[in-house]
């Protein structure tokens, strides 16, 4: 059984992830400063390998399986970033990694994940069980199933990135006062607020969500999960979940983050004005923080914000969408 997600995990996931993750840089745009009125610090994720912060968690995880059962290989469930995440994790490490993805998934996020070597399994968003597909297949395999945000080794893994946001604004003199994440299931967003946890303690930490499927928000504000009452119906299939992950919503809970949501239209605007204005491509559920910010929804004040772009594997088609509304 693994530890649970704590500070030290965070570290620990940061020694592996050494020389095989990039250490993406904290970004300064004059014009979010001007549109925020104040200090604007972008984390942009999208520069990770597969094009998302997936990698951290799913390379960690992997890492942390015992030589004696890697042969076995592993399996996960997801809409894209964290399948590309865990199949070039396995692709790197030696491991056979099977992937359930919807069928509707992005063209683009089943090609990429197939050419890391991964054997794509799809299923029908809403109609079939996933997790139900997976537990069969790990059941006859003896697989190891690597969740995609309610698991602490994958938890610990995007915890990095908040250790990163930390010392990167500490080395510019600025302490962010908000950190925003775009957040499905909240294995990104509890990771960051641990890695917080040396340099920017008092940061308050705000989940980003699209309407419709806002279960951090409810969750947040009740004090208890809530669940999603739709299994689709937003662009942003990258963070679309059923509910918080148990021990992520725990930590955020504790943190008493505040949860933010934008409209699809906001992250369609967020899209846009990443790729014209920060010369930066991000997919939709990548942008939410982005849209959260500039749809003037960030918690008021005069401190630093740090938003991450979490994601940028976006198919041409809703690009050209997003550029022409």
């Amino acid at each position: 059984m693994l530890d649970l997600p704590s500070y030290e995990t965070v570290l620990a996931a940061r020694d592996r992830l050494a020389g095989h993750v990039v250490v993406t840089p904290l970004l300064r745009f004059q014009v979010l400063d001007a549109l925020a009125g104040r200090p604007v610090l972008v984390k942009p994720e999208v520069l990770q390998r597969t094009g998302s912060f997936k990698f951290r968690g799913a390379f960690n995880r992997l890492s942390m399986i015992p030589s004696d059962e890697r042969s076995s290989g592993v399996v996960a469930c997801s809409s894209g970033n964290h399948a590309q995440g865990v199949a070039e994790a396995a692709r790197i490490l030696g491991l056979q990694a099977t992937i359930v993805m919807p069928d509707d998934a992005p063209a683009i996020k089943l090609k990429r994940t197939r050419d890391y070597g991964a054997q794509v399994i799809t299923y029908r968003r809403g109609v079939d069980d996933r997790d139900a597909i997976a537990a069969e297949i790990c059941g006859r395999t003896g697989a190891t199933f690597v969740h995609p945000y309610n698991d602490a080794g994958v938890i610990s893994g995007q915890g990095t990135v908040g250790l990163e946001i930390g010392a990167q604004a500490k080395a510019l003199g600025l302490v962010p006062e908000v950190v925003v994440a775009c957040t499905g299931g909240g294995g990104l967003t509890s990771g960051m607020a641990l890695g917080l946890a040396a340099d920017a303690p008092g940061a308050l930490v705000c989940t980003s969500e699209p309407a419709g499927f806002d279960d951090y928000a409810r969750s947040l504000e009740s004090g208890t999960r809530q669940a999603n009452a739709a299994a689709s119906g937003s662009i942003c299939d990258a963070i679309l979940t059923g509910e918080p992950g148990e021990t992520a919503f725990g930590i955020l809970l504790q943190r008493k983050a505040r949860g933010l949501v934008v409209s699809d239209a906001e992250a369609l605007a967020a899209v846009a004005f990443a790729f014209r204005e920060l010369k930066l491509v991000v997919e939709p559920g990548g942008a939410v923080a982005l849209a959260a910010l500039l749809s003037g929804k960030v918690p008021s004040g005069s401190g630093p914000v740090a938003i991450v772009l979490s994601g940028g594997n976006v198919d041409p088609a809703m690009m050209q969408r997003a550029l022409a509304a």
